[in-house]
């Protein structure tokens, strides 16, 4: 199982993201109500993609993309950053921090699909084939 963690403060659009990918086999999702929150499980370790929010109550998405870039073993960790915030201003600083990819809020659900498939394409190919070896 590939683990997805949703980082939002709002309990609707965590709930909302993890709709939107309930289709996608193979997926396992965890949430965080905070960026405190979301770097405490992330550095516990085992995520494979992050949907973030910028806009919280302590530590914002910009600084937990910075936490995660500075660490050694999640430096590699697909991160989409999904806010209201659509100015340029702040699409360009996220993926200068080092976000994967940015979206806003409202978004389509396929939207969040594709953007979850481009970037974890080949786990999800070696997860189904994984899965396809085990049927006897």
């Amino acid at each position: 199982m590939l683990k997805i963690l949703v980082v939002d403060d709002s309990k609707v659009m965590r709930e909302m993201i993890i709709a939107c990918l309930r289709g996608v086999p193979g997926l396992e999702f965890s949430q965080a109500a905070s960026g405190l929150e979301a770097i405490e499980r992330l550095s516990l370790g085992g995520f494979d993609l992050v949907f973030l929010d910028l806009n919280m109550p302590d530590i914002g998405g910009f600084e937990v993309v910075e936490f995660v870039r500075s660490q050694d073993t999640l430096k590699a960790l697909p991160i989409i950053v999904v806010t209201t915030r659509g100015e340029e201003s702040t699409r360009t600083r996220a993926l200068q921090l080092g976000a994967s990819r940015f979206m806003t809020k409202p978004f389509q659900p396929d939207a969040v699909v594709a953007e979850l498939r481009s970037l974890l394409h080949d786990r999800l190919q070696d997860h189904v084939q994984d899965r396809l070896t085990e049927v006897p």
